[in-house]
C-alpha cells in the first residue's frame, strides 16, 4: 500500500477550474435540454446534439492545446473536464436510450446508441483535423 505522504494531492486551483467548468458546461447543457425537450420514448435530439457538439469542440480543444506553446496549465482542467465534460453527458445518452427501448422502440433504441457513439468519434476527429488545418 502507498504510503499516504506520496499520494498526490489534488490541487485547489485544478479543483476551482474543474468545479467551476462543470457548473457552466452543465447549465449550457441543461439549456439545450429545454430548448429541445423530449418525452419518454421519443428520440433525444437534445442529448443527441449535446454529446456530438460536445465531442466536436473536444477536438477543437485537443487540437488548440496540442498546438499552443505554452497553454495555461488550468485551460485543459477548466475547458476539458470542467465545461465539456460538464455540457457532454453519456449518462443521460444511457437513459434514452434505455427508455427507448423500455417504450417499445427497441430498433430506434439501438439506432440512438449507435448513432450516438459514431457521429461523436466522426465530431471529435473532425473538430480536431479542421482546427489543424485552419491553425497551420
Amino acid at each position: 500500500m502507498a504510503d499516504p505522504a506520496s499520494v498526490p494531492r489534488p490541487r485547489r486551483d485544478v479543483l476551482t477550474a474543474v468545479a467551476t467548468g462543470g457548473a457552466l458546461g452543465s447549465l449550457a447543457r441543461y439549456g439545450l435540454s429545454v430548448a429541445l425537450p423530449h418525452s419518454r420514448g421519443q428520440f433525444a435530439v437534445s442529448t443527441f446534439a449535446t454529446n456530438v457538439s460536445g465531442c466536436l469542440l473536444i477536438g477543437v480543444l485537443m487540437a488548440l492545446l496540442t498546438a499552443a506553446r505554452n497553454p495555461h496549465r488550468l485551460l485543459r482542467p477548466f475547458l476539458g473536464v470542467g465545461i465539456l465534460g460538464g455540457y457532454t453527458t453519456f449518462s443521460t445518452y444511457a437513459t434514452d436510450t434505455l427508455d427507448l427501448v423500455t417504450a417499445g422502440r427497441p430498433f430506434t433504441g439501438l439506432a440512438y446508441a449507435f448513432a450516438t457513439v459514431a457521429a461523436a468519434l466522426v465530431a471529435v476527429y473532425a473538430g480536431h483535423e479542421i482546427t489543424r488545418a485552419v491553425t497551420k
